[in-house]
């Protein structure tokens, strides 16, 4: 689904009046265009398939030959993602680290940020945006585990409200045999390891 850029900008116009700005002021008279070309970008992920870029997987086998996969986690760690709060219309950015257990297949690592930037290219809220790569991953790939952090700073802590600019949330979202603490306590461990 494509974002309505006319609409969107004839929205933003209205908003401009509604605080009361002249939307025709120097400075102004490309603010409504400039917010649907943004607009366009941070929604790009509304209604895109997140499974599409795991679609391509590389299945392997578990025993001595060269191709096949170690019994630990694959983890990739600091995907820089932002995203727009859907309480506020706020953005908030962040890193996610993922690991998953392979069961019989891996996908290439260039896949995991994808899912990222499509789940996150939506109006979100950082515990929902957790679970939904976890579930993804889990199910596209039949990983015996997942584990998602993401680490956040969020707008309307940092910028309204509470004007906490030092404040980052943390989520964890896990699967399968990852969704023990104990399992995944070496995982996190390495989140702070750099």
């Amino acid at each position: 689904m494509a974002v309505d850029r006319e609409r969107v900008a004839a929205l933003v116009r209205e908003l401009l009046e509604a605080i009361g700005e002249d939307p025709d002021r120097p400075g102004l008279t490309l603010t409504p265009a400039r917010v649907a070309d943004a607009y366009t970008e941070f929604f790009a992920g509304v209604g895109e398939d997140p499974s599409a870029p795991l679609a391509h997987t590389i299945s392997v086998s578990r025993g001595p030959a060269p191709e096949t996969l170690p019994s630990g986690a694959v983890m990739l760690r600091g995907i820089q993602f932002r995203s727009v709060c859907e309480h506020h219309l706020l953005p908030f950015r962040g890193l996610a680290h993922i690991a998953y257990l392979p069961g019989e297949q891996v996908v290439g690592l260039g896949a995991l940020p994808k899912v990222v930037e499509i789940l996150s290219s939506r109006p979100q809220v950082q515990e929902r945006l957790g679970e939904q790569i976890a579930d993804v991953i889990a199910t596209s790939l039949d990983a015996r585990g997942v584990l998602v952090v993401l680490d956040a700073s969020h707008e309307c802590v940092t910028m309204r409200g509470a004007r906490q600019t030092d404040a980052s949330t943390l989520t964890i979202a896990a699967r399968g045999e990852l969704a023990e603490p104990a399992a995944r306590a070496e995982l996190i461990a390495l989140l702070g390891r750099g």
